[in-house]
């Protein structure tokens, strides 16, 4: 009997071992994996966070508007990303058209991407509606790649609010002049703008001279297209301001904001500035400057894409001019962010998306080799400035510095920009008495600022 149990025992004890190892070897276990070694717990967490350290690769979708040369640029990234992190599988949607919209109903039935673009207008409606992910701890964690100070302060514009981080800038296009080198010497134009903005001398006087000669040409002096970049640019130019410390517009009451509009309607009435609105019939601003028709045009990087094709075009950028007596006065800057969807099931992946996208290394992967912005982020600033085109590409740079993301006064308002458009292209358009066009402008403006705030 004492030879049974020791023998009973001994088979009881085998089958536990046995059954042990086949439980530890299962899919890897903890003691390996199909990707072999027992460090496929460390590699995942750095490459796309918890969702993968099961060995499982994870999906997430990030989605941006974009024309064909930036969605290009956008796969190639993807697809370096993908390329990096075994564990994550990023895949692009482009979303032509109606971009926002389109978000807010993917949003609705829970089917919007885990990472995507929101304008400098649309990211405010998102944070409002609470759809996206405060970045600020993200950011803060010892770990991340991305730091709140490595960014230019002037960008955040509505995508900080109360301290909080709820997007980073992707790039950014500060406002400048370019010119047509053609078109101004056939004016007799001997000294280009840049040339004076180097020596202080590049103000409201100096434009307005150079435009009126252009304009006796038979040609167009500068197109003015009707959208915060434009009209706000005029008005820091002369040291004004739109919005008030508490949000409310001042466009007509502050002197300096006044005097800046007074000077744009003077100016279009004697046709040394064109609105965009009264160009012919199917012609763009941007395609009458390849046409040697028009001396200036008012944008930021994206142009330097289209206008370096052409061969023949001679062109250049000079900031803003001023009335201030100072060399130069901050300008508007479009920019867009990049935001994280609250609903997302992978927010470790999607971030780590996010923040190598943003971050210099990203910034210079997307923008180098005549890219169509200017880099947000601290270091990079040599993809503006590589093969000196245009030659006074610094001025990107310059502006950059001291310019400004369209404010949350405007941007947190839903409709109120749109509704400030519509009655400065009525005013261009009609020829309306000015005092009274801005007056009406005004009310409407904290109308509608007042009606929000007692929301």
């Amino acid at each position: 009997m004492k030879k049974l149990r020791w023998s009973l025992l001994l088979v009881i004890l085998a089958l536990s071992a046995v059954l042990q190892a086949c439980g530890g070897s299962n899919n890897g276990g903890s003691g390996g994996s199909a990707n072999g070694g027992t460090n496929e717990g460390a590699s995942t967490e750095a490459n796309g966070g918890k969702e993968a350290a099961k060995g499982e690769k994870v999906k997430i979708k990030w989605a941006t508007w974009g024309n064909p040369g930036e969605l290009t640029r956008f796969q190639e990234f993807t697809k370096d990303f993908n390329e990096r992190h075994p564990n994550i599988e990023a895949e692009l949607i482009p979303i032509p058209g109606e971009y926002d919209q389109k978000i807010l109903t993917q949003l609705t039935g829970g089917t919007a991407p885990d990472i995507f673009y929101a304008g400098d207008g649309f990211v405010s409606k998102l944070i409002e509606n609470n759809s996206i992910e405060e970045l600020t701890p993200l950011m803060q964690a010892p770990d991340s790649i991305i730091k709140d100070e490595d960014f230019f302060p002037g960008l955040w514009g509505a995508a900080k609010k109360d301290g909080k981080i709820y997007g980073v800038t992707v790039d950014n296009n500060p406002m400048v002049l370019w010119y047509n080198k053609q078109v101004l010497q056939e004016a007799g134009i001997t000294e280009m703008p840049a040339e004076l903005q180097k020596r202080g001398e590049w103000t409201w006087e100096a434009f307005k001279n150079m435009a009126t000669k252009i304009r006796e040409t038979g040609k167009y002096g500068y197109v003015l297209d009707n959208w915060w970049g434009h009209t706000q640019s005029w008005v820091t130019s002369n040291g004004g301001k739109v919005y008030d410390e508490n949000g409310n517009y001042i466009g007509w009451t502050d002197p300096k904001s006044k005097e800046a509009f007074q000077f744009l309607y003077d100016n279009i009435k004697e046709k040394n500035i064109t609105f965009a609105g009264t160009l012919p019939k199917g012609q763009g601003s941007d395609a009458m400057f390849m046409s040697n028709q028009v001396g200036f045009v008012g944008a930021g990087r994206w142009y330097l894409p289209l206008f370096s094709k052409n061969e023949a075009l001679e062109f250049d950028i000079v900031t803003w001019p001023t009335n201030t007596g100072n060399k130069i006065e901050p300008a508007g800057i479009p920019t867009a962010y990049m935001v994280l969807n609250k609903a997302t099931k992978h927010k470790e992946a999607a971030y780590t998306f996010l923040s190598e996208f943003v971050s210099k290394e990203g910034q210079i992967f997307r923008l180098q080799g005549g890219g169509n912005a200017v880099p947000s982020v601290s270091g990079a600033d040599n993809v503006v400035l590589e093969g000196n085109l245009p030659e006074h590409a610094q001025f990107f740079l310059d502006a950059r510095e001291i310019g400004y993301a369209l404010t949350p006064d405007e941007a947190g308002i839903p409709g109120l920009g749109n509704e400030i458009n519509s009655r400065f292209e009525a005013l261009w358009l009609k020829d309306e008495d000015l005092d009274k066009a801005m007056t009406e402008l005004q009310d409407m403006a904290n109308q509608k600022i007042q009606e929000y705030k007692n929301k």
